[in-house]
């Protein structure tokens, strides 16, 4: 489903789904402690296609805009911080660049990246 607009003497808009996605994650991206996006194990009929949910879904209705965003935290990253940076990011991105009206922005944490990066990379 994608959110059409009218342009005043210049016909319509739509923007898809996959658009806001794509702003979303770059958003999430660019913050620093996500380690990263998170594909959300697939319900029974998607395990059986073997095809995993995809780390950020939007829902739209009447214009506004729900978004769901599951990210891998980097280890010694202060949660509540990061998610109040980054619910603000996104709402803010996704606005500045559609038009649309994003309600929430819905974190879910589903993982910690305890790796540990060696001096020189």
């Amino acid at each position: 489903m994608s959110e059409q607009k009218y342009v005043p003497n210049a016909g319509s808009l739509k923007i898809s789904q996959d658009v806001i996605a794509s702003i979303a994650g770059y958003a999430v991206a660019d913050m620093e402690g996500v380690a990263a996006l998170a594909p959300m194990p697939a319900s029974i009929t998607g395990w059986l296609e073997r095809q995993p949910l995809r780390p950020i879904s939007i829902q739209l209705e009447d214009g506004v805009a729900v978004i769901d965003i599951r990210v891998k935290v980097k280890h010694g990253t202060k949660i509540p911080e990061l998610a109040k940076k980054l619910q603000t990011n996104v709402k803010e991105a996704v606005q500045n660049m559609t038009g649309i009206v994003v309600s929430k922005v819905n974190l879910q944490i589903v993982g910690v990246d305890f790796a540990e990066e060696t001096p020189g990379e």
